[in-house]
């Protein structure tokens, strides 16, 4: 597999990354550098093992991973973009107490759901016999560099728009579930 098309790909799979950074950050109002750091080092980590675990599952899990992996993506990324919604109607007194997606069970959500797609280019790597550590790199540092902007972007406008934005991000974050399963035929 030539360069172009392994940049292409990890262009590819890190938009998702980007989108829910700018989100997820948007939601932040105003953003550390260590969350920055936070969000981008998971996604890209994430981005970079799951090609490696696809490829090692192969074909024998395929059909299996396949017949899922779309809910599992849908459910995580709309069990935080719902509670972002939920928190954005709550009063500037409840602010105070809204969680940070850069931490926890959210960072952990949001990292696999940005990743899913990557472990099925990662099956696909195996299938046509492609060595996966490279690629896998590629990916992982573009996701990682594409997240990062995300989160710059995403910080600035909801330092401005506030509230509005953290709805906005929620509303991504769902929007972006559905597209998943739109693009698997669920509707």
């Amino acid at each position: 597999m030539n360069w172009i098309a392994i940049i292409g790909i990890a262009f590819g799979l890190a938009m998702d990354a980007f989108a829910v950074a700018l989100a997820a950050s948007a939601a932040l109002r105003e953003v550390s550098p260590r969350q920055c750091f936070r969000l981008s080092f998971h996604f890209g980590l994430f981005q970079f093992l799951m090609p490696v675990i696809g490829w090692g599952l192969g074909s024998t899990l395929a059909g299996h991973v396949s017949a899922f992996d779309h809910w599992v993506a849908f459910a995580l990324l709309a069990a935080v973009g719902g509670k972002m919604v939920w928190e954005s109607f709550a009063g500037e007194d409840a602010a105070r107490y809204r969680s940070d997606p850069t931490r926890g069970w959210s960072l952990v959500a949001l990292s696999v759901a940005t990743s899913i797609d990557a472990l099925a280019v990662g099956i696909s790597f195996s299938m046509l016999g492609v060595h996966v550590l490279y690629p896998s790199l590629v990916i992982g540092v573009v996701a990682a560099v594409m997240t990062f902007a995300g989160m710059r972007c995403g910080g600035a406008l909801g330092a401005r728009f506030g509230r509005w934005m953290e709805l906005a991000g929620g509303l991504v974050l769902l929007a972006i579930g559905l597209k998943i399963l739109a693009e698997h035929g669920v509707f």
